[in-house]
């Protein structure tokens, strides 16, 4: 069974563009975490808000990871986070052409 971490929270900026230039780094460490699949980057210029769906291969993995997202946002200044673990329906979400492995 695979797990995904779903997490937003409130951000300034930057967005689209900018975005995508100030975390390239960020996004070519996440795939080297323990247990990682992929992940949807997820933002809201409007709403000020980004964040993003992420799969891991187990609960333990999603969760272990969550914990050191959560204290690398806290050095960013983000402190009001939300986030949740789901396990995945593999059988539903095969039908929805949901991206698992």
């Amino acid at each position: 069974m695979t797990y995904v971490l779903q997490v937003d929270f409130k951000m300034n900026g930057p967005f689209g563009d900018k975005m995508t230039e100030a975390f390239t780094d960020l996004a070519k460490t996440i795939n080297e975490e323990d247990g990682f699949i992929w992940k949807i980057w997820t933002e809201s210029s409007e709403t000020k808000e980004a964040g993003g769906i992420y799969s891991f291969e187990t609960k333990e993995t999603a969760e272990k990871y969550l914990d050191m997202h959560t204290k690398r946002l806290a050095g960013f200044g983000v402190i009001d986070i939300n986030a949740k673990v789901f396990a995945i329906n593999s059988k539903l979400t095969e039908i929805t052409k949901g991206p698992i492995k």
